[in-house]
């Protein structure tokens, strides 16, 4: 029952992304400059997720719009980008198997979607973790973030997370065996997809209520919502998505013992995608009618048997090939992730060097104010304290000036690092020195200057009086 609940999370994902694939011509490099122009979160979050379509058909470039897109949010500060990003990658690494790395991704999203406040952010980044823990069957914690979505999805218009958050909330009821509550969040995505009109999803919530019926024992509703799913499946012209229900169909009636309709079921679901891109999806039904043919038709048996193996190992050689891609993909996004950080840093640098310089500048202002006023009279140890002052600034200057060229120098090997800032403090030293002589000189003569013209202007004014007595006198 697990493998069905998460083929049935695919079948709503993929669905969800091809709402969107009539932007999927334009490359996720086209739509930057229009998701910087757009002001609206809520239509900057439709613009990007419209560039984040072909997940199924190549999810290795699925992730590289991704992590562009993840770039792009990260060096604008535009945390809708930043967000569906970080979920797309979740989602992507979850379709190759990598359950802890999808759960990475997606965490991180939701922490940067609950800094948001967003709805929508916060609806899409709830649904992602849920899926993450169905997989894991950890139910209670999929169902709280599942119900996390669902409330989130209320708060805004009907769109995508608001159908679907309820249709995998249900589908992770389904999974714990709690049917009553899978029929109704089930139900309540059926009923939003008719009221909207937007009918993408519409195969999948057939085939999930489909498979709440079999479970609860209506083996002619069951069918005919599967029968409905593969209705949707035409109606899509989707050979995957025909052959999806029609294994369904096989599987359940192969369960309830009776192996001539799931034979009947089961040769559909190959035919239906045998000669497409899609043709290893025979796999399952294969599977099923070499153990049915087992015991009354070893020839049937053989064949089919034969047919697995096929689809199998091309199903290998293809993950292999995809797995070459996903080790590019991620040594790409790691060196964009390095550019991302080390322009960041490049930034704050440049930021402390102002700060330095404007620093610098204002304490040699005032030692200069100090040393060179003729009406103010300072002292030598704060000239000589000033001057200190200066040295640190200046040291600090250099320091985050040449810090770059040292680190690539020394490789950043800290042994390497202290010396050469040890042999940059003993070339300021020296000078510091020579400064701090030449200030304290320059300060004692205009000291003695001012006390000079002090002392004359003192002697002045008291032979004034003594001079007009004089006068007098005569």
């Amino acid at each position: 029952m697990r493998h069905r609940s998460n083929t049935l999370t695919a079948l709503a994902c993929v669905l969800v992304l091809l709402r969107s694939s009539s932007a999927s011509a334009q490359s996720m490099e086209e739509l930057l400059p229009k998701i910087q122009a757009e002001k609206s979160d809520s239509a900057r979050f439709y613009l990007a997720f419209s560039g984040l379509t072909v997940s199924e058909t190549n999810p290795v470039l699925d992730m590289h719009n991704a992590d562009v897109l993840l770039v792009h949010g990260q060096v604008h500060n535009d945390k809708v980008s930043q967000v569906l990003g970080l979920l797309c990658l979740g989602y992507d690494y979850r379709e190759f198997g990598s359950t802890a790395k999808a759960l990475e991704y997606n965490i991180k999203g939701v922490a940067l979607a609950e800094e948001t406040g967003d709805p929508r952010l916060l609806a899409s980044a709830y649904a992602g973790v849920s899926t993450n823990y169905l997989d894991l069957q950890e139910y209670p914690k999929a169902i709280a973030y599942g119900r996390r979505s669902v409330a989130n999805a209320a708060k805004v218009e009907v769109n995508m997370f608001t159908i679907v958050g309820p249709m995998f909330l249900g589908e992770t009821y389904l999974a714990a065996g709690k049917l009553d509550s899978a029929l109704i969040y089930t139900q309540k995505a059926y009923e939003l997809t008719m009221s909207s009109g937007i009918k993408d999803y519409l195969g999948a919530i057939y085939g999930q209520l489909g498979m709440i019926q079999a479970r609860m024992g209506d083996a002619r509703l069951a069918e005919n919502y599967i029968q409905l799913a593969v209705e949707e499946g035409h109606r899509i012209n989707s050979p995957k998505y025909i052959n999806i229900p029609y294994t369904a169909l096989a599987e359940y009636h192969a369960a309830a013992g009776r192996s001539d309709s799931a034979i009947v079921y089961a040769k559909k679901a190959i035919t239906i995608v045998q000669g497409t891109p899609f043709s290893t999806m025979v796999m399952k039904p294969a599977q099923l009618l070499t153990d049915l043919y087992r015991s009354t038709n070893v020839d049937s048996a053989f064949k089919y048997s034969e047919m697995y193996k096929v689809a199998n190992d091309s199903l290998y050689n293809f993950k292999a090939i995809q797995q070459t891609q996903l080790m590019t993909f991620e040594e790409d996004a790691r060196q964009q992730e390095l550019a991302v950080v080390k322009a960041q840093e490049d930034e704050q640098r440049h930021e402390n060097i102002q700060y330095a310089l404007i620093a610098l500048g204002i304490v040699v202002f005032i030692l200069l104010f100090l040393v060179l006023s003729r009406s103010y009279i300072a002292s030598a140890k704060v000239i000589s304290f000033l001057s200190v002052v200066a040295l640190l600034i200046v040291f600090e200057f250099l320091n985050l000036v040449l810090h770059p060229v040292i680190g690539s120098i020394t490789h950043h090997t800290p042994l390497l690092m202290l010396l050469a800032l040890v042999c940059i403090a003993a070339l300021l030293v020296p000078l510091h020195h020579r400064l701090e002589k030449w200030a304290t000189k320059r300060l004692v003569e205009k000291n003695v200057e001012l006390r000079l013209a002090k002392a004359k202007k003192t002697v002045e004014a008291l032979e004034k009086p003594a001079m007009a007595i004089a006068s007098d006198n005569h």
